[in-house]
């Protein structure tokens, strides 16, 4: 199965509540796209966004410049369905995040809960960020949340890879400088926890 229909059946197969990465609000990630200081007509791209509330809480706090991506085009359109008439101010992607074409130096911030540690080939992680690397403006922000060095070793049936903060820092040690980490204790909807860290970097 390719990464397209398996995520597409993921989508497909549980409503969005029921989902293991599932939350109201990426309260997290919020925090620290706040904490960059951009303004609300800054670009920010949501990767593998589709179905989270991240888009909705943003659009809501008045950004105008949200672009979001995701391989799944059922979680793309639930999305525009419950942002409603506000999802004609977003810009939806529907594609591959390595193959996707994205404009140079086009986003103050890069947002990623969970992409990229399904990346287990090291030249997959490379062409990641290389895309990263290329796509955002100098002194932006990358902010990455993925499983900690503690949190599972699969998600939805497939692997998936587990860092520290310093583990991470190294993967984009080349264009990017951490500025700041958090962990966070999640908990499923099926009552499982998870543990994820959090990362905000600056683009050199």
């Amino acid at each position: 199965m390719n990464s397209e229909r398996h995520w597409r059946t993921v989508f497909e197969a549980k409503a969005s509540t029921a989902l293991s990465w599932y939350q109201p609000h990426l309260e997290i990630s919020l925090g620290m796209i706040s904490r960059t200081g951009v303004g609300h007509d800054c670009k920010i791209l949501d990767v593998g966004g589709g179905d989270s509330t991240l888009v909705e809480d943003l659009v809501q706090r008045g950004f105008s410049g949200v672009t979001l991506l995701d391989i799944a085009s059922s979680a793309i359109g639930r999305a525009k369905q419950r942002l409603g008439e506000a999802s004609l101010g977003v810009v939806w992607k529907e594609g591959d995040i390595l193959v996707t074409p994205l404009l140079d130096r086009h986003f103050d911030v890069w947002h990623d809960r969970a992409v990229f540690h399904f990346f287990v080939k090291e030249q997959s992680r490379r062409e990641y960020v290389s895309k990263a690397s290329n796509a955002i403006k100098s002194n932006g922000h990358l902010i990455i949340a993925t499983f900690a060095s503690d949190g599972p070793d699969r998600c939805s049936g497939l692997p998936t890879m587990r860092y520290s903060p310093w583990g991470l820092a190294h993967e984009f040690k080349q264009d990017f400088t951490l500025v700041e980490s958090q962990t966070e204790s999640h908990m499923t909807p099926q009552g499982r926890e998870q543990r994820f860290i959090y990362c905000r970097f600056r683009r050199k």
